[in-house]
């Protein structure tokens, strides 16, 4: 895949706002393609970040427990649609000798949610990355989101929420290890409950 020019790109900008009928000129949106260029580099930071980088440091650890991070703000873009789609996650791992400072939780979904995304597969990487880099025991992860695709177009339905699970390692077979997780969650979680 050819990179694209940033010049290029703000182009691109231009024709679509003469394509659903504006000017590119007019005052008001003038300065809007270079702005939306710079919001892109933003929104879709995760392309150029590594998440190994990001699990790299880990610390010696005697726990053995559960540990989970709930309630981490999301915002992430339907590879669809190019709309966004916002919610919240939920991690859990059951460490193996090492475990990981905690913004590193948050950091690696950002990761992966800064690119156009669907959030069936969101929520698979998360849990596989850190399931490998951490060689955690076991991983789940939750993620309850609203998706503007859904709400502002096509069946208009605004207060619906999607909501997907990964379970890996000893939490996808063990229904006492998966209840304790939504347990702890801080959200509600009826009808998660097995």
């Amino acid at each position: 895949m050819k990179p694209v020019s940033r010049e290029e790109a703000i182009e691109c900008v231009k024709k679509i706002i003469r394509y659903i009928g504006d000017d590119p000129e007019r005052e008001g949106i003038a300065e809007s393609p270079e702005r939306i260029i710079n919001s892109y580099e933003e929104i879709f930071r995760g392309y150029k970040q590594d998440p190994r980088e990001i699990l790299k440091k880990q610390f010696k650890s005697d726990a053995r427990d559960l540990i989970v991070v709930s309630d981490i703000e999301i915002y992430s873009t339907c590879e669809h649609h190019m709309l966004p789609f916002v919610g919240k996650c939920h991690i859990g791992y059951l460490p193996n000798k090492t475990v990981i400072g905690v913004s590193k939780l948050a950091r690696l979904m950002d990761v992966y949610a800064r690119r156009l995304q669907i959030q069936e597969e969101l929520t698979f990487q998360i849990a596989d990355n850190l399931m490998k880099e951490i060689k955690s025991f076991g991983v789940a992860v939750v993620i309850e989101a609203q998706h503007l695709c859904m709400a502002s177009r096509g069946v208009n339905k605004q207060h619906s929420v999607m909501k997907t699970t990964a379970m890996l390692g000893k939490f996808k077979d063990n229904p006492d290890l998966k209840n304790e997780f939504f347990r702890l969650l801080k959200t509600q979680t009826q009808g998660w409950r097995l």
